[in-house]
């Protein structure tokens, strides 16, 4: 087995990030960051709200900016590995991801897709923990910001999969909502995320895949 990646062989844990946390698990981040350049994320919400039909890149963005500014977000995963795949394991013989959990949300009060609610509740998602306990998005906000992820400066490369919601919410966690039009999301993309941003859904498109005989 090639040593660069046996760190793959060790168990993951994730690492739940509160509001008391937050502050040292950003910490952690950023020293990690130096070393493990590779991120990936993936949001949780309350679903999609707003369903027309859209086909134009404009019109994609119009209705995802919909439901992103009607929305709150409920669950962000965080995930770091260097060039080999190697994921961090602090010293220790566990790799370790991120949960952040975020307290906005009231499901009691703000708009939601009730299916989408009942999936999450599937899988696990306290809501009356992550209302009294969460994360707000504005402490996020000021943490991220501070935390050497956001910069067209940096080294980092984003890799992720059918990210538009999931990069939406961070920039309205970023500016409070989502610009009016793509090309002012766009700018706001590159702002914040630089040039090195792969979605794999959308790269897979123009991979040739060979099917066994």
């Amino acid at each position: 087995m090639d040593k660069k990646s046996s760190k793959n062989m060790k168990s993951v844990a994730i690492r739940r990030v509160w509001q008391h946390n937050a502050a040292f698990e950003f910490h952690l981040i950023t020293a990690l960051i130096r070393h493990y350049t590779f991120v990936s994320l993936d949001t949780e919400f309350p679903g999609t709200v707003f369903q027309i039909p859209a086909h134009t890149p404009a019109s994609k963005y119009h209705l995802m900016r919909e439901n992103v500014n009607a929305t709150k977000i409920i669950q962000l995963g965080l995930t770091l590995s260097d060039r080999h795949g190697n994921l961090p394991d602090l010293g220790t013989d566990t790799c370790y991801i991120w949960e952040f959990n975020f307290r906005d949300f009231d499901i009691d009060r703000d708009c939601q897709n009730k299916d989408s609610i009942e999936l999450l509740k599937r899988q696990g998602i306290d809501f009356l923990e992550n209302k009294q306990n969460g994360i707000s998005a504005s402490h996020f906000s000021s943490l991220l910001r501070n935390s050497g992820l956001i910069s067209r400066e940096s080294n980092l490369t984003w890799v992720t999969f059918h990210s538009a919601y999931d990069f939406g919410f961070l920039i309205k966690i970023l500016n409070e909502v989502l610009p009016h039009d793509i090309t002012s999301f766009m700018w706001m993309m590159d702002l914040y995320f630089g040039q090195r941003v792969y979605d794999i859904k959308y790269m897979i498109r123009f991979c040739q895949v060979q099917c066994p005989h």
